[in-house]
């Protein structure tokens, strides 16, 4: 799974406070790409995620992490922030 976050907007800090999670809709606004592919991603391991009450949501430091492997080299595979691979 390819995933590349494409730019992150200021829309989801509110008055000063840092995310700490985003909805799968936000999530694939950031990632320039659609909520199927996201929700795919996280029912096959592949992108970190956690559910509660049967509502997925993303932590803010996996995106950041994953931002900021993307801006060191060039690509990202999301699968390799999913919970078990190590990072």
């Amino acid at each position: 799974m390819g995933l590349v976050l494409r730019g992150r907007s200021a829309e989801g800090a509110s008055e000063g406070k840092q995310r700490r999670f985003y909805s799968v809709a936000e999530t694939a606004a950031l990632l320039g790409t659609s909520e199927m592919t996201v929700y795919r991603a996280i029912t096959a391991g592949e992108f970190p995620a956690v559910k509660i009450r049967g509502r997925w949501i993303v932590p803010a430091k996996a995106i950041d992490e994953i931002e900021s492997a993307a801006m060191t080299t060039g690509a990202v595979d999301a699968a390799d922030f999913a919970v078990g691979s190590g990072v």
